[in-house]
Formats: structure tokens, C-alpha cells, sequence
């Protein structure tokens, strides 16, 4: 696993997203599936026009 090195800032933001007992790595993936998601739906929007 490849180590990561986040600024006080990022913590801090990381921080105010996380609930109750949610650890690092569960608000890292949910990001990614988020970010995932937004960029298919802009693929394929992108394809309809």
C-alpha cells in the first residue's frame, strides 16, 4: 500500500467529513466513488451531444 502525506489542511477538511467512527481509508474510497461517478456521468453526457 502506498504511503500518502497529507497536509494539516487536507486533514482538517478530511476531518469535518467524517462521521461518527468513518476512518481515513472509508472517506478516501467513498471520494473516489464519487469522483468516479461525476466523471462517467460527464463521458456520457459529453457522448449525447
Amino acid at each position: 500500500m502506498p504511503q500518502v502525506h497529507l497536509d494539516e489542511e487536507t486533514v482538517a477538511r478530511l476531518d469535518s467529513l467524517r462521521e461518527e467512527d468513518e476512518d481515513y481509508d472509508e472517506i478516501i474510497t467513498e471520494l473516489i466513488n464519487i469522483y468516479e461517478a461525476e466523471e462517467l456521468t460527464l463521458f456520457r453526457t459529453g457522448d449525447e451531444v
